[in-house]
C-alpha cells in the first residue's frame, strides 16, 4: 500500500524517531533519516534499513532549530524523490526548570525544534503533496499536548502549538487528499529513559521499579511503558488509506494518562 512512496522523519537516528523510520521502509517507503548522533552509527542504520527492504534511504542532518537548514532539507527530498508524500514531524528537546529560572535560550531552543521546524517542514511539503492529491502529514506531539505538567513551560507550549498546527493544516488542506494528524505519546520506554532509571532510583534513595511505577509512570493509569512500536504502528495505520477519514485528530496513545 506504501511502497513506492517516500517518508520523511525528523528526529529518527534513535528512539521513538528510528521506530518509525524503520516501519515504514518495512513497508516499502524510500526514507529521510534526519538527526544527530554518531556517523558511523547513522550509517550503520541507514545501509541496514536500505538493505534489509530493498529500499532507497538517505540521512540528512539538518539543524531542526534552523528554518534555513530545515528548508534545504525539504527542498533536497522533493528534488530526488519528487515529493515526501509521508512526513512524520519528530523531533524534540526537553528542558525541564521553574518558568522564572528557565533560561531564554532553553525556551527559545524547545520552542524552535519542538514548534517552529514542523512550520519549516510542512511549508515545504505541501505543494507536492497537493500537486498529488495524496500526502500525509503526523506530528508526534506528546501526552503534554494534552495536558500540562510543572516545570515543563516550553515544552508544554510548544506541544499544545503543535495541536493547533496539526488542526489548522487539517483544515487547510482537507479537500485536497491531505490528512494532517497529531500521535501523543505518554511514556515511552526509550534508550534515553533507560539510562535515567538508575541515576533517579540512587537520587531519590528508592528502587528502580520504585522509580518506573511511582516516579515515570505515575500518570499512566496502565503502569506499563508505550512502546516504540505501538507508537511505529499507529503512524503506519494514519498513513494508510483506511484512515482517509481522519484528519485533524489529536490522538492518544499514552495509557489513559489524558483519562484523569
Amino acid at each position: 500500500m506504501l511502497r513506492g512512496k517516500t517518508a520523511l522523519i525528523t528526529g529518527s537516528t534513535s528512539g521513538i524517531g528510528q521506530g518509525i523510520a524503520e516501519a515504514f521502509a518495512a513497508e516499502g517507503c524510500n526514507v529521510v533519516l534526519n538527526g544527530f548522533g554518531d556517523p558511523a552509527e547513522i550509517e550503520l542504520l541507514r545501509s541496514r534499513l536500505a538493505a534489509d527492504h530493498g529500499v532507497t534511504v538517505r540521512y540528512d542532518n539538518a539543524d531542526m532549530s534552523k528554518g534555513d537548514s530545515i528548508t534545504a532539507m525539504m527542498d533536497k527530498a522533493v528534488a530526488e524523490f519528487g515529493a515526501v508524500d509521508i512526513l512524520v514531524n519528530n523531533a524534540g528537546i526537553q528542558h525541564v526548570a521553574p518558568i522564572d529560572d528557565f533560561p531564554i535560550e532553553k525556551w527559545e531552543a524547545v520552542v524552535a525544534i519542538d514548534l517552529m521546524s514542523s512550520f519549516y517542514t510542512i511549508r515545504r511539503a505541501l505543494q507536492a503533496m497537493k500537486a498529488r492529491k495524496w500526502g500525509r502529514i503526523i506530528n508526534v506531539a506528546s501526552a503534554h499536548a494534552l495536558v500540562a505538567s510543572p516545570y515543563k513551560s516550553a515544552y508544554v507550549a510548544a506541544k499544545h502549538g503543535v495541536a493547533g498546527l496539526t488542526k489548522t493544516v487539517a483544515l487547510e488542506v482537507a479537500e485536497q487528499g491531505i490528512t494532517v494528524n497529531a500521535v501523543c505519546p505518554g511514556y515511552v520506554l526509550t534508550p534515553l529513559v533507560e539510562k535515567q532509571i538508575p541515576d533517579t532510583a540512587k537520587a531519590r534513595g528508592i528502587t528502580e521499579e520504585q522509580v518506573v511505577k511511582d516516579v515515570l509512570l505515575a500518570a499512566q493509569p496502565t503502569k506499563q511503558f508505550v512502546t516504540v512500536e505501538q507508537v511505529a504502528s499507529l503512524c503506519l495505520f494514519l498513513a494508510s488509506d483506511d484512515a482517509a477519514s481522519i484528519t485533524g485528530a489529536i490522538m492518544p496513545i499514552e495509557g489513559g494518562w489524558t483519562a484523569h
